[in-house]
C-alpha cells in the first residue's frame, strides 16, 4: 500500500517583527515531527505540527549544545502542554512559551504561526 501526501495550497507562515514569512507548505508537516527552515537573516527555525492539531515554531538551535537540531527532537506533552526534547541532551522545551522544562534559566525564542 502506498500513501500519498495530501496536497494543499496552504503555507505555514511565521511572524518576523513586522511581516509574515512563509516557511513551508502545510502538507509537509507530519504531526509529531519537526521541519527546519532558514530565515532571511540566516537563523533557523523549527516548525512543528502537534498531534493535537496546533502549529508551533521555535529556534532550531539547541541552547545547551549550539547545534541546530531541535527540528529533529522528540515531541510529547507534559501536563497537557506540548514540548520538544533535544535529540542530543534531551532537555525539553515548551513549544508554546519556549521555556526549558529542565532548567528555568533557559528559554527558546518562539514565533507566532499561521496558515494562509
Amino acid at each position: 500500500m502506498t500513501l500519498a501526501l495530501e496536497t494543499t495550497d496552504l503555507k505555514v507562515r511565521i511572524r518576523l517583527t513586522d511581516t509574515w514569512f512563509a516557511v513551508c507548505d502545510l502538507s509537509t508537516l507530519i504531526p509529531g515531527r519537526g521541519v527546519a527552515a532558514l530565515l532571511p537573516d540566516g537563523r533557523q527555525v523549527a516548525v512543528f505540527a502537534a498531534r493535537t492539531g496546533g502549529l508551533y515554531a521555535v529556534d532550531n538551535r539547541d541552547p545547551f549544545t549550539g547545534a541546530a537540531v531541535l527540528s529533529r527532537g522528540l515531541t510529547g506533552t507534559h501536563r497537557g502542554r506540548p514540548f520538544v526534547a533535544s535529540p542530543l541532551l534531551k532537555q525539553r522545551f515548551d513549544l508554546e512559551t519556549g521555556q526549558c522544562l529542565d532548567d528555568d534559566t533557559v528559554r527558546l525564542r518562539t514565533y507566532e504561526v499561521e496558515t494562509a
